[in-house]
């Protein structure tokens, strides 16, 4: 039903925990997939687990998704190996504790270090949280996406969050430049209509990742800490999201089984969004 055998898939981010399991879902089905990621090493490691386990074309290719002449790079050897693209998933993207408040919000009586408010935030690592989650989303899809209008076929999934609808605290930069992947999102599936091509994005709930894990797990414990708790608390099914549970949507979305489906940002989230904590 899904008939994806021997399509082309470009995967950003794609030696990470939520992007390796996605890889390994499209490969499943047959896909060719091209691992792209900052880290050469960690993306043939993950091309070669698909290639022993489903016998199926995979390359790893180090590119930035920040640099358009290294992202070019990267499609000359993806398009050499595998040939053009019929899917992208943009799914490099982080946080960073540069951009993170120390505070939930300001107490009332106004008293504490200002540095630990909004008024602390670092406009460096804002600009590298924003820029590496809505860039690196922008700058594949000008690269890989040329490629697909020129066939008149092809579908892009981008990785959005439950941030971008309803900002967790003391993250900002990260729910600010999620919410613009929704927007994106909408505007280049519109923009792209009539030409064959879809765009979609995934929502996932809460998952454990290395860049999240400093602000969820107690370092010296391994416990919750108490924003790891508010957000199982939160979460009507009660734990975090495994990365395979993103997998039936991606291949929903990439597949023609949602033929007429575009500018929608599906959540996968346990329920989180639908509770009102009460």
């Amino acid at each position: 039903m899904l008939n994806l055998k021997d399509k082309v898939a470009v995967i950003t981010g794609g030696a990470g925990i939520i992007c390796s399991s996605m890889a390994k879902a499209l490969a499943s089905q047959g896909v060719k997939t091209a691992i792209l990621d900052l880290n050469k090493e960690a993306a043939e490691k993950v091309a070669a687990e698909i290639k022993n386990e489903f016998n199926v074309a995979s390359i790893g290719v180090s590119a930035s998704v920040l640099d358009k002449n290294s992202l070019e790079a990267a499609r000359e050897k993806i398009v050499s190996a595998l040939g053009t693209p019929d899917i992208l998933v943009n799914g490099a993207g982080g946080n960073s504790p540069a951009a993170t408040t120390k505070l939930e919000w300001i107490p009332e009586s106004g008293a504490g270090n200002p540095e630990d408010t909004f008024f602390g935030l670092k406009l460096e690592g804002f600009d590298k949280v924003f820029d590496l989650n809505f860039k690196g989303t922008l700058l594949p899809t000008m690269v890989f996406g040329k490629d697909m209008i020129n066939k008149k076929s092809g579908v892009i999934i981008n990785i959005s969050s439950m941030n971008s609808y309803r900002p967790l605290t003391k993250i900002p930069a990260y729910s600010a430049s999620k919410a613009a992947i929704n927007n994106f999102t909408q505007w280049l599936a519109v923009h792209f209509a009539k030409t064959g091509v879809r765009v979609n994005a995934i929502a996932p709930g809460f998952l454990l990742t290395s860049q999240n894990r400093f602000l969820l797990i107690d370092e010296n414990t391994g416990d919750l800490t108490p924003r790891g708790k508010k957000i199982i608390n939160g979460t009507p099914m009660g734990r975090y999201c495994m990365p395979e549970e993103l997998n039936g949507t991606l291949l929903f979305l990439a597949s023609e089984m949602s033929s007429f489906i575009t500018g929608i940002v599906i959540p996968v989230d346990g329920g989180f969004s639908a509770y009102s904590g009460v």
